[in-house]
């Protein structure tokens, strides 16, 4: 007679004692439970059920199992909050040192306007970024996928609260620079801001689950973020503000992890079906020019200063190497 499973059945007869991270994570999605006629208790023709039906269930990419998923790192919420709360003692320590210095009192009054055109207003591309990542996170097929993605979307509520403090403190350094009052102005007329709002609120309509956790994380994630936190931290080292080359560097370092179980997730869906090379191949090869656009318009910012400049083609043409290594370590290699 065969044993009766007892502690921990539902991973099955693992033979182990699950990790802190499996028993805090595995199977939590009740719309997923197996034997169901609608991913919840109602009619499967209510708007609710249509749509998990249609964009997350009948999704072209598809896996047997989606809770075989792991994120590499296995973060919990209990561990994702203390390693951030250490990045931001960073950031606080860094602002209070820098304040102490009367840093933004010394800036250069090009670079002041610089930092007023490009990076207080990457709030707003950086919030649009969070809600697709929030949006992933709300209709993946897995506890596991979930998890990741809504601690990716905290990562860009964190990257939003710092931009807007450095925005409020710039202000008060530069109270007749414009700051705080005018970057949403940036953001809707600018004309090199344009190409990265069109990709973003474009993609905030990509409602297919896969469509969505390609377009922010295969492909906008590594490009666009490329030149802002990269090329900018540079450039803004070169013209002599530390303080935001050191903040940017800090939460750069989300990005890092962000790819790491993007990447396993790519790995993970085409190991169980070869197929899903292609459904990932077609989501890439449909928002990459959107995100190269976008990536051109903040280089060419960056190029116009009258200090330090950034090279408009090396910044650009980093970006597309950043994305071409992403989808390379995704099993996506020669994508374009």
């Amino acid at each position: 007679m065969a044993s009766r499973l007892r502690t921990w059945s539902a991973f099955g007869d693992i033979k182990r004692r699950p990790s802190e991270y499996e028993i805090t994570t595995h199977a939590m999605h009740y719309s997923m439970r197996k034997g169901r006629d609608a991913p919840y208790e109602a009619s499967p023709v209510a708007p609710m059920n249509m749509w998990f039906s249609t964009y997350r269930d009948e999704s072209p990419l598809q896996a047997d199992d989606w809770e075989g998923f792991r994120d590499p790192d296995q973060y919990t919420y209990r561990e994702y909050c203390a390693r951030q709360d250490e990045k931001e003692v960073v950031v606080r320590e860094l602002c209070s040192e820098f304040h102490d210095r009367g840093h933004d009192r010394e800036l250069n009054p090009a670079w002041v306007n610089t930092l007023r055109q490009v990076f207080t207003p990457a709030r707003y591309p950086l919030h649009g970024m969070q809600l697709m990542a929030a949006y992933v996170g709300q209709i993946a097929p897995s506890s596991y996928i979930t998890n990741a993605a809504c601690f990716e979307a905290a990562d860009y509520v964190r990257a939003v609260c710092v931009i807007a403090y450095r925005t409020r403190e710039l202000q008060i350094a530069h109270p007749k620079a414009g700051f705080v009052d005018g970057e949403q102005e940036t953001w809707q007329s600018a004309k090199q801001w344009q190409p990265t709002r069109k990709c973003i609120e474009e993609a905030l309509v990509a409602y297919d689950w896969s469509e969505a956790f390609a377009a922010l994380n295969l492909v906008f994630r590594p490009t666009i973020e490329s030149v802002f936190y990269k090329s900018f931290s540079q450039t803004a080292s070169a013209n002599g503000d530390e303080l935001t080359s050191l903040l940017l560097a800090n939460l750069s370092d989300d990005n890092e992890r962000s790819a790491r179980w993007s990447s396993a997730l790519c790995r993970y869906a085409i190991d169980k079906d070869a197929k899903n090379v292609d459904v990932l191949a077609h989501w890439v090869s449909k928002w990459s020019p959107a995100a190269d656009a976008a990536a051109k318009g903040i280089a060419d910012m960056l190029a116009t200063l009258p200090e330090v400049k950034a090279d408009a083609k090396k910044a650009t043409a980093a970006a597309k190497a950043a994305r071409n290594k992403m989808l390379e370590t995704s099993g996506l290699a020669g994508v374009k």
